[in-house]
């Protein structure tokens, strides 16, 4: 669906800028539209090439300090799209290179392509890391939910704190079981014994 109306917009701007190039000629003629549309190009292609110069040095600084990168190569892509648009003969192919080109119009379109585009995909791809919202809870069940009872996660009605327990209980008996039969060398019975004498003058 998103690229069904990719594919209309970029049909509809060749037919949109067509249409306003043969308005813009009627106002002022033919001549002058052309020098207008070959002067916003080379304009157009000066700005983007100092731009590109601009952010291939934001670039090199955040490598240089081990950051990453992101804006930088936002910018970067933004301007190779605002340079594909200036060379495109028209006024309003020269408008949409214009907006991506210079930094106040292009920074906000930048932040909106990273937070709508970039981050979502990014968490999809690896369960929630970009935005902080990662499963902390242990490893999710099959479902990408909470464990199942006796996995070790947070299951339903508890169900994992009482399987630690259990699992607790039965360490504890292996363990007992281990040391009176592995071990006997270290295991001391003592019987204790009581006459029937004593145990007498004890009730009385």
């Amino acid at each position: 669906m998103r690229t069904r109306y990719l594919l209309v917009a970029l049909l509809a701007i060749p037919l949109v800028d067509a249409a306003f190039l043969v308005w813009v000629a009627g106002e002022i003629g033919a001549v002058s539209t052309i020098a207008l549309v070959v002067l916003t190009g080379l304009v157009g292609m000066l700005l983007v090439r100092a731009e590109g110069r601009h952010a291939i040095h934001g670039l090199e600084r955040k490598l240089a300090r081990g950051q990453p990168p992101t804006s930088e190569l936002l910018d970067g892509a933004l301007l190779v799209a605002a340079g594909a648009f200036l060379l495109t003969p028209g006024l309003v192919t020269d408008t949409v290179g214009f907006l991506l080109a210079i930094p106040p119009t292009r920074y906000p379109i930048r932040e909106a392509i990273k937070r709508y585009v970039v981050v979502p995909y990014i968490d999809r791809r690896t369960d929630g890391l970009a935005s902080g919202v990662a499963w902390t809870g242990g490893f999710p069940g099959p479902d990408g939910g909470p464990g199942a009872a006796g996995s070790g996660g947070p299951g339903a009605g508890g169900s994992g704190g009482s399987s630690t327990t259990a699992g607790g209980a039965n360490a504890e008996s292996g363990a007992g079981s281990a040391g009176s039969g592995g071990q006997g060398d270290d295991v001391v019975d003592v019987n204790y014994s009581v006459d029937d004498n004593e145990s007498q003058d004890r009730r009385t």
